[in-house]
């Protein structure tokens, strides 16, 4: 079956609604030839005359009053889906996202935009899901609306990516440890005992690297998940972890933070979504949101 001219419903809305083929091509800014030829091809489709002679003027046949009504309906439909999004009523907004981030950035950036959201669209709920992977079929198939984390190379390449911070490698132990006092060295921080970050379970990093060139190697005590853990553990003992700094912000209280003394690489942490919600006014709202959330906490 062939598909059919959905501008031939543009036509039949006008001729049924003017009742006259002449005003029907006015209204369409159509000929009087182009609007015949038009009418024509509706006959045919619909295998109704639609218009019957009645003296000087036409009346719609039984099926023309049928369809009237439903081709106006359908008419107004599709007008409103093709034409620009209206303005976005956030207090009517009702509607929950789903963002999916790693470990800390709930704790650190979520209690200033759950209330920012609260305060503007208040039927708005945010869903936050935890990230054990970089890849992006979450974003592709719809069940995750934002994410966070580094751009790699298992990131969809029709992924956006919109820069949240920089962020850089800290060294954590609890308050009264050895490192919480005194200039940190590279010898003196490489033969502490430390905890390994790491969701495949590897035992070399960046920080491994940069001890390199000083002749140095950290002792792995420990492998961990999630920075989260790694924390935990610093916190309880003479274990060091070694975070994101702004990641890890609230995380952090009551311990004892400070600079690597090597040069560990900066990250830049990035908001990412699928294109298809690029027009999307509430998705473009919240992103917004965590953008400014974001810069608001250094």
């Amino acid at each position: 079956m062939s598909t059919p001219d959905f501008n031939l419903l543009v036509t039949l809305d006008a001729v049924l609604a003017e009742g006259s083929v002449a005003r029907a091509a006015q209204r369409l800014r159509l000929s009087p030839s182009a609007m015949s030829r038009a009418l024509a091809r509706l006959r045919e489709t619909t295998g109704d005359p639609l218009l019957v002679r009645a003296g000087r003027g036409l009346v719609p046949t039984p099926r023309a009053l049928e369809l009237r009504e439903r081709v106006s309906q359908l008419v107004q439909d599709a007008e409103a889906v093709l034409r620009p999004a209206e303005k976005l009523n956030l207090k009517q907004l009702v509607r929950t996202f789903t963002l999916r981030t790693r470990e800390g950035f709930v704790e650190n950036f979520g209690p200033g935009l759950i209330a920012r959201v609260g305060e503007e669209a208040p039927g708005v709920r945010l869903c936050f899901v935890q990230k054990p992977n970089k890849e992006s079929t979450s974003l592709r198939d719809g069940t995750v609306d934002l994410e966070t984390g580094v751009v790699g190379k298992t990131t969809g390449p029709e992924v956006r990516a919109h820069a949240l911070f920089r962020d850089r490698f800290i060294g954590v132990v609890r308050m009264g440890h050895a490192l919480s006092e005194g200039k940190i060295t590279p010898s003196r921080y490489a033969r502490g005992r430390h905890i390994c970050v790491s969701r495949r379970g590897l035992d070399k990093g960046p920080i491994d690297e940069a001890l390199q060139p000083f002749g140095l190697e950290r002792e792995i005590v420990t492998i961990v998940g999630s920075f989260s853990t790694a924390l935990a553990l610093a916190r309880a003992s003479d274990l060091i972890a070694s975070v994101p700094e702004r990641q890890t912000g609230n995380l952090r209280a009551g311990m004892h933070s400070f600079p690597l003394p090597v040069p560990a690489p900066e990250i830049t942490i990035s908001l990412l979504w699928h294109p298809r919600l690029d027009a999307d006014l509430a998705h473009r709202w919240l992103r917004g949101l965590v953008l400014d959330t974001c810069a608001a906490i250094r």
